[in-house]
């Protein structure tokens, strides 16, 4: 356990920096680029975004998830067996994009979206090819390797996409950055990465082992892209694509801390709680419980200095083009706290092979975006849809409660207890704020 302590904190320390310097990387080319290009430009990109990443999680089998819980994850038949049928996945994808492009466009009145959709589409046969090295460093929690490859493919990606705009701003450089991006990143899996290479194979044991946990996979992520994405398409529907690309900047931003969490999900807590699958509930519990306080602590911080003076942050950067960013980044960041506490229990479930309780907290929230956000829509105008999405994430991890009680791995006192600490800091910066002559996040919404 010692040494699985250590391998996992270098994981996590491994995961934050990376992500932390690929958001500041991101951060400052999106700057860029919103000064290159149109805000419409990222309304259609999300649009084309939200629907490639549909398609990427209603074809979910969890290959990356079954080789890092399976004992038989190391095994060469199994990983050419994961890497094929990846393979046959990047090409479904591509055919069901190709078939839907048309028919999207038209329905947004937007001819240009169907070549863009085709275009990211094209990049998820490349995707395909990814070598499974890549995924057996995350099974092992080396994830420097892992780590530094993301950032130099992002970087690639960021540097193609303000070169093209700065030569040609048209929106073809958004979607040419991430093509650029995904071909580095299968050169780089396959010709410099430590571990077997892939080659195709199709063996039936592995196969019905990889179908018999992605089964619940399938439903758990096609449900997640239901409740994060429908917001873009409803969005682009009430409003314009000139709102969503505003209200693209903020959430964008707003949703850094749960991508964070997402990230340590996904990389390091599903890993661990995974070797540890077959303790005893109430110790693995209490082992969690001391990891996740230091989360819940430190996100409850950050969150609450986010929310009360983040929009001076997106005013000061953004032209007045991007102004309504500002209180739609406050109260988003304000209903991240729920995809926190969500994010820091599901990896706890999936560790265990229990993968349904999350497909029931993606449906509880897409219930809520598909139901609640044209309501709010129709009684409070943009600030009513906005406010909506920020709480989506609440009835997930209400949801979510009953899986952990039934597993005996339930943390609602810790959750009561961070909860009000977040609840006391915002209160406490807002006040500071006001008193010090800088208004609220919200006096432009306001006005």
């Amino acid at each position: 356990m010692s040494g699985l302590k250590k391998i996992a904190v270098r994981g996590a320390a491994w995961t934050i920096v990376g992500f932390g310097t690929r958001q500041v990387m991101r951060f400052g080319g999106n700057l860029v680029l919103t000064y290159l290009l149109v805000p419409e430009f990222f309304g259609i990109m999300a649009v084309a975004n939200g629907l490639i990443i549909g398609m990427e999680l209603f074809s979910d089998l969890g290959i990356q998830q079954n080789i890092v819980h399976s004992k038989n994850g190391t095994e060469p038949d199994f990983l050419n067996t994961a890497w094929t049928l990846q393979i046959i996945r990047g090409l479904v994808i591509f055919t069901l994009v190709a078939i839907a492009a048309w028919p999207i466009a038209r329905y947004y009145q937007e001819p240009v979206l169907a070549p863009v959709i085709m275009l990211i589409g094209f990049s998820k046969i490349i995707d395909g090819f990814v070598s499974t090295k890549l995924w057996l460093l995350n099974r092992e929690l080396k994830l420097g390797w892992f780590t530094s490859l993301e950032l130099l493919g992002h970087s690639l990606g960021i540097v193609c996409m303000i070169l093209w705009a700065w030569f040609n701003p048209s929106i073809w450089a958004l979607p040419v950055g991430n093509l650029a991006a995904t071909i580095f990143k299968v050169l780089v899996s396959h010709g410099f990465l430590p571990g077997p290479r892939n080659q195709f194979a199709w063996h039936r044991q592995y196969l019905e082992e990889m179908v018999s946990f992605g089964r619940w996979m399938v439903l758990a992520t096609a449900t997640m892209f239901l409740s994060e994405q429908a917001d873009r398409f409803i969005l682009a529907k009430l409003l314009s694509f000139s709102v969503l690309g505003v209200y693209t900047v903020a959430v964008t931003l707003a949703q850094l801390p749960k991508q964070i969490i997402k990230q340590l999900n996904h990389r390091v807590i599903f890993p661990v709680v995974s070797r540890n699958a077959e303790l005893p509930r109430s110790v693995l519990r209490t082992k969690i419980l001391g990891k996740r306080k230091v989360i819940l602590f430190a996100f409850s911080v950050g969150l609450s200095v986010g929310i009360a003076f983040g929009d001076l942050l997106i005013a000061h950067l953004y032209d007045e083009r991007y102004l309504n960013a500002t209180w739609m980044f406050s109260i988003l960041c304000l209903g991240i706290w729920f995809s926190v506490l969500f994010y820091t229990s599901v990896p706890c479930l999936l560790g265990v092979g229990k993968p349904i309780y999350s497909a029931q907290g993606n449906f509880a929230r897409l219930v809520m975006v598909v139901v609640g956000m044209p309501l709010g829509h129709s009684i409070g105008g943009t600030f009513g849809a906005i406010a909506t999405i920020a709480i989506s994430d609440l009835p997930a991890y209400l949801t979510l409660q009953y899986g952990l009680s039934k597993e005996k791995l339930s943390f609602y006192q810790q959750d009561l207890l961070t909860t009000s600490l977040l609840l006391l800091l915002v209160g406490l910066f807002l006040g500071m704020r006001y008193y010090s002559g800088l208004g609220t996040p919200f006096d432009l919404l306001l006005t």
